[in-house]
């Protein structure tokens, strides 16, 4: 006996629909709330154009693909069911339909239009989704640049196609939608039916049937057609290039075209011959046939055979005008077509004399922003709540007349490290609202055993650990508002403004002793909650009903959210890549954050794809710089330098790239004022900006193979480059070594420049191949040196370069008495600097932790010369410098750890020339002075260790002085 399916009682159905109502309304409520919100913090900020205009495209999107699929769906299913027999036939399988049939009947508008608007809000759902694509098609213009192959515009390839193929796709996805869904109807009323007397489908079951896949056909051939384009944006598999290549455009091409006509051709055969001639499916199948026996034939075997027959015996010449179709397009695509190409003969192996006199060298950084962000907290973080984050920046200050490099930070509230009765609701969000003060130090100076040199970042009561000898109490960086309400290390909301009768709520830095000052913020940035109505939006955003009982809030109360510079700048610009390093800077006396935005592209022909997160990552990113998203981009510009006000969160964009489609493009969909032009650039904060690192990371990578110009060369790859391994890092799990901003002077160029600059070496060697540096002219143009090395197989690597500064007996022994427990020894950033003909290697070296060095102290300076024969070791860089200035005039290459006994030569050494095994140090005048060096250096370091910074400063003088004397020994005859 069968078991009866139990039924649910009237009271649990209400329950249900109880549930279920609450469920769409709680979704709905949040949706509606988390809208709002968006649209009050676009109204601070003054980018209500960029909300209303996206959830206007959301909204339209939706409407004409959700109802365009709507309507496709249901008025198939509706005329499949009108076109039904009247009398269905008589069969067993008919009659045991007919129980479905009784069941649907009576409901059958509401199951097919509940399907339609189904299937149309899922479409719906999607089609919004692709608002980027819209504003593109609709607001796209011409780059000016043709495609190698059918001369076409790009701006087809970026604007519109991407469009096309997506409503293509909805359109291939409504046919088969409504060719399943009347089949399935068709069969269910007698129309179609599997066994039987007679036709196995009625006239007009055939009719509509029929036509759908007609349709479908047809609008195989258009995709045909837009393949034909889209082969342009695949990838050569015979050459590991972007585009078509010679089988592509010889074989596929064509059989692109043969299919087309032919699925037009099908298409007519199935209407005529299956409802006008034949009025059977037997032509219409066989059409249906060809057209797949073509499909394979001409889209596959041909193609495939012309690759094995005539192009893989010969590749290196049929491939060779597509090979160089790529390297042309990856290069103008990623902005590397006007780079300067510079070779540098490297013929120098042993240091100058007057190496030190070198303009590099007065700039060379030895303050690693990696490495010594905790040193900032600990000597500027006054109080524990204060942070720096995981990893500091470099920028450039004029100063006294002296433009350098400085490293630069601003003291932030980093609410993880609130202690216990600090975390308190109030206290985290209303009291510990803001960070106080932009803290700078010149990157090439350390004082007092191995701190920076702070000059800027003090509070006004002059409270800090550093004593005065070692920091500059001037202020050379002044701020007018050094309060810090938006930084990177702002994830909390914060509620300000004045709170009932106390106008002083918010921490606002210490006072000498142990008392505070309090601040109300005055700013213009932040969402009022001065009503009812706002208070309970935020208190359901946050799921936080403080907002409804506190006291803290009244009618003078903001809400300051999404503070992150970052965050702030990709939510005003959605259309923008966000560089990974925000970076603050003093512009006007006021803090602001400088974030890079790129446009990008995936389809730009024939220009080689990258994972975008995968080239623009390197040893640092994580730490202290955001990965990017995944994505997949072949176009990539630097077009918008965006800032963000510290203090009232201003976001401001301006147009860096004028000659950006894409970039005028988006304007014009948001306005044409939503991106500044380039002339509101300040002269002061122009001389802030600087080459962006993401964008170079990718560019490095790309050069990696796309350096090579000739395509036959290229295709060979025995000239191939690769981003060296972060020689500093330690373990099995290396990641590329960072690229490094510094103030120097590459051969080419015509005075010392503030530049990004990496090393790169030959495929799977260790050698040097090339530097690549990029900068700003002072006309603001962009510029990209590739420095290529001469002779690649005698020249250091980073690696390499490691290598041999570690091998200094000294250094040896003293890393490893740094890694004794507690402490560890640090290697900062190792720099590749072409100085003197040659290659200086220069690596700061700190140690860590321990009782007398709590924080990160640089310690010892180590650098290299020409191929590793010199290697001086340090207290400082002067000394360091000294040392292989010496082994260079005394022909004793690396200094070893006890002095060395020698007998006089008979003839003096030239300075400067490569020193032979066995060779005497120089007598006479020469000798002198290097005796005098060697005294002043010995001097110097027995003068830092003993803390006697008088003695230290008048070895430095004496050392200086031996110098000069030395290179005034070595041009007498």
């Amino acid at each position: 006996m069968r078991t009866p399916i139990p039924r649910v009682s009237r009271r649990g159905r209400r329950m249900i629909g109880t549930l279920a109502v609450l469920l769409v309304l709680t979704t709905v409520l949040s949706w509606a709330v988390d809208a709002y919100t968006d649209w009050l913090w676009f109204d601070e900020v003054k980018y209500t154009k960029v909300f209303s205009q996206v959830l206007e495209t959301r909204i339209l999107l939706f409407t004409l693909f959700g109802a365009g699929m709507a309507l496709i769906v249901g008025g198939n299913l509706a005329l499949a069911y009108r076109l039904r027999p009247l009398l269905p036939p008589s069969s067993p399988a008919q009659r045991t339909l007919d129980r479905y049939r009784l069941v649907l009947s009576p409901r059958i508008r509401w199951v097919t239009g509940g399907l339609a608007v189904l299937v149309g809000v899922l479409t719906g759902l999607s089609a919004q989704g692709h608002w980027p694509q819209w504003l593109l098609f609709r607001n796209g213009g011409s780059f000016g640049v043709p495609d190698p192959q059918f001369k076409v515009d790009l701006g087809f390839y970026v604007f519109e196609y991407p469009f096309w193929r997506y409503l293509l796709g909805v359109c291939f996805t409504a046919i088969v939608l409504s060719l399943i869904g009347a089949l399935a109807l068709h069969y269910l009323y007698g129309g179609v039916r599997l066994e039987g007397s007679g036709d196995r489908m009625s006239a007009a079951a055939r009719a509509h049937l029929t036509s759908l896949v007609a349709v479908f056909v047809l609008l195989k051939a258009v995709a045909y057609w837009l393949d034909r384009r889209g082969m342009l944006l695949g990838q050569n598999q015979s050459t590991d290039v972007a585009g078509a290549g010679y089988t592509d455009i010889n074989a596929l091409l064509p059989a692109k075209e043969i299919l087309g006509w032919i699925s037009i051709v099908v298409a007519i055969a199935i209407l005529v011959f299956s409802n006008a001639v034949m009025r059977n499916l037997v032509w219409p199948g066989a059409a249906l046939a060809l057209l797949g026996l073509a499909a394979v034939a001409v889209g596959g075997i041909y193609p495939a055979a012309v690759q094995a027959i005539e192009v893989k015996p010969n590749s290196r010449e049929k491939e060779a005008s597509y090979i160089e179709r790529a390297i042309k397009s990856t290069n103008y695509a990623f902005g590397l077509d006007a780079a300067n190409r510079v070779r540098y003969e490297n013929k120098s192996l042993t240091p100058p004399a007057d190496l030190q006199k070198d303009p590099s060298i007065g700039n060379v950084r030895l303050l690693d922003p990696a490495v010594v962000s905790e040193t900032y907290t600990r000597l500027q973080q006054v109080r524990g709540f204060y942070d720096f984050g995981a990893k500091l920046d470099i920028d450039r200050y004029t100063v006294d007349g002296k433009t350098q490099d400085y490293v630069v930070g601003v003291r932030e509230i980093d609410p993880d490290n609130l202690r216990d009765n600090q975390r308190n609701w109030q206290n985290r969000h209303t009291v510990f609202t803001h960070g106080y003060g932009f803290v700078g130090a010149p990157a090439n100076k350390v004082v007092c055993g191995g701190q920076p040199y702070f000059s800027s970042g003090f509070l006004d009561d002059g409270k800090n650990t550093q004593s005065s000898e070692c920091a500059d109490r001037s202020d050379q960086i002044p701020t007018d508002q050094p309060r810090v309400y938006y930084g990177e290390l702002m994830t909390d909301y914060s509620i300000v403004g004045k709170s009932g009768s106390r106008s002083d709520i918010e921490f606002d830095r210490p006072t000498a002793g142990e008392g505070q000052t309090s601040f109300t913020y005055d700013g213009k940035g932040g969402v009022k909650v001065d009503n009812f109505f706002r208070k309970s939006v935020f208190a359901l955003k946050y799921k936080e009903m403080n907002f409804l009982l506190s006291s803290a809030l009244n009618d003078n109360s903001k809400v300051l959210y999404i503070r992150n510079p970052r965050d702030r700048v990709q939510k005003a610009a959605p259309f923008l890549t966000v560089d990974g390093d925000p970076y603050p800077a003093v512009v006007g006396k006021r803090i602001v954050w400088i974030v890079d935005g790129y446009t990008t592209s995936a389809t730009v022909p024939y220009s080689q794809k990258v994972d975008l997160r995968d080239a623009a990552s390197d040893a640092q990113t994580g730490k202290g710089t955001t990965a990017q998203a995944r994505q997949d981009v072949n176009y990539m510009r630097n077009s918008v330098k965006a800032t963000v006000d510290a203090y009232d969160g201003t976001v401001t964009l301006y147009e860096w790239d004028s000659a950006d489609p894409i970039l005028k493009a988006w304007n014009k969909a948001f306005g044409g004022d939503l991106v500044k032009p380039r002339s509101a650039i300040t002269p002061e904060l122009a001389d802030h900006l600087r080459y962006p690192e993401d964008l170079f990371k990718v560019q490095r990578d790309l050069l990696t193979r796309f350096h090579v110009k000739d395509p036959r060369q290229f295709f060979s790859g025995d000239n191939q480059w690769q981003v060296p391994e972060d020689p500093t890092k330690d373990g099995t799990n290396k990641s590329p070594q960072p690229a490094y901003y510094l103030m120097t002077q590459f051969p080419g160029q015509a005075k010392q420049t503030f530049q990004l600059t990496a090393s790169m070496t030959p495929q799977k060697r260790d050698n040097l191949a090339s530097m690549l540096s990029a900068y700003y002219a002072p006309d603001g143009s962009t510029k990209i040196d590739i420095l290529e090395m001469g002779d690649v197989q005698g020249l250091l690597g980073p690696g390499l370069a490691q290598q041999k500064l570690l091998s200094h007996p000294e250094a040896t022994r003293d890393l490893a008495l740094f890694n004794t427990p507690p402490s560890k020894a640090i290697k900062g950033n190792l720099l590749t600097l072409p100085i003197g003909g040659g290659l200086l290697y220069v690596e700061p070296l700190y140690i860590q932790g321990g009782a007398s060095t709590p924080y990160t102290q640089m310690k010892k300076v180590l650098v290299t010369y020409g191929q590793g024969d010199y290697v001086g070791y340090g207290d400082t860089l002067e000394m360091a410098l000294a040392q292989i200035v010496t082994q260079a005039a005394t022909g004793k290459p690396t200094t070893p750890t006890t002095p060395p006994t020698t007998t006089p030569p008979t003839t003096p050494a030239t300075p400067g020339a490569t020193p032979s095994p066995g060779t005497s140090p120089p007598s006479g005048d020469v000798a002198a002075a290097v005796a005098k060096m060697q005294s002043a250096i010995d001097r110097a370091k027995t003068a830092q260790q003993a803390g006697d910074f008088e003695a230290y400063g008048k070895a430095l003088k004496d050392l200086d002085a031996a110098i000069k004397e030395f290179e005034a020994a070595s041009k007498k005859p």
